[in-house]
């Protein structure tokens, strides 16, 4: 069991303990960062304005850092976490660093890419240190699949971070900022040194937020749209008359639908905002 932390929150010396009971070394593959600076998580909680009704579903608890901030700040944390060992030893943590808030966790073991449900009470927030490798899948999975989350809070690699947020004309903007716009306003919300990780990451982070609207108004399906973004980045270069010319059929057809969308066929997909590709979509249907 791990040492009682009279604070509550895990010190990188609680952290390295824990992993070495458990046999635990981060790994590459599942994107293993652990934080290990209380104020880190601190802050983390405070952005995401997580109260007492809230339910947060939590990607990635790992060795348990956030989910020890976000414990008392929520009405309920359920964390989903693909390592078995990690999973299994979450709770234990708990109960011994928070044992008067173990029943506001609920466990899921599994692969985050994969859930589509989850059990009551159904998350209104999404707050994670997300891997770096699925940190995008995970955020627009979840968004598409659990239309109760109103709020999002992630923690990504600054590129990653700063992509999610871009705006159209923006050089990092593309396939992610367009998606992601889909379900919310977003933008950076901060930004992390590697210096609070654990093993240290070789990049810094950033912090995302993200807070849900309505989609664009379009007769075209999430999907469709979706579709239309995809073909639109997959050679940023090329105008969308060109882009969009397997997409639509043929370069007549692309040119055809982009004028019945009011979008000139020489513009490139960065200049586009989630809009224009939903009334693009919609006019691909007539």
């Amino acid at each position: 069991m791990v040492e009682s932390v009279s604070s509550g929150f895990l010190g990188a010396a609680q952290i390295r303990e824990i992993a070495a009971r458990l046999g635990i070394r981060p790994t590459k593959q599942w994107g293993q960062n652990f934080v290990v600076d209380a104020n880190t998580v601190k802050r983390i909680v405070r952005l995401a304005g997580v109260g007492p009704d809230d339910c947060v579903v939590e990607v990635g608890p790992g060795l348990g850092s956030l989910t020890l901030a976000l414990l008392p700040a929520a009405g309920h944390v359920t964390a989903v976490e693909v390592d078995p060992a990690l999973a299994a030893a979450l709770p234990d943590t708990v109960a011994a660093v928070a044992p008067h808030l173990a029943d506001r966790l609920s466990l899921v073991a599994a692969d985050a890419l994969h859930v589509r449900e989850l059990p009551d009470p159904q998350p209104t927030a999404l707050v994670a240190n997300l891997p770096y490798n699925v940190s995008v899948p995970v955020v627009l999975s979840f968004l598409e699949h659990f239309p109760t989350i109103s709020r999002v809070l992630v923690m990504v690699q600054l590129e990653v971070a700063e992509r999610l947020a871009a705006r159209p004309g923006s050089k990092v903007y593309g396939v992610p900022s367009v998606k992601a716009a889909w379900y919310a306003d977003v933008r950076l919300a901060g930004t992390v040194s590697r210096s609070v990780f654990w093993p240290v990451p070789n990049v810094d982070s950033g912090l995302v937020s993200l807070t849900r609207r309505e989609p664009p108004r379009t007769e075209a399906t999430r999907e469709q749209v979706f579709s239309c973004i995809d073909a639109a980045f997959a050679q940023r270069r090329k105008t969308l008359r060109a882009a969009l010319a397997g997409w639509a059929g043929s370069a007549a057809r692309s040119e055809e639908v982009l004028r019945a969308a009011g979008v000139d066929p020489r513009t490139r997909g960065e200049q586009l905002g989630v809009e224009e590709f939903a009334a693009i979509a919609a006019a691909a249907l007539s």
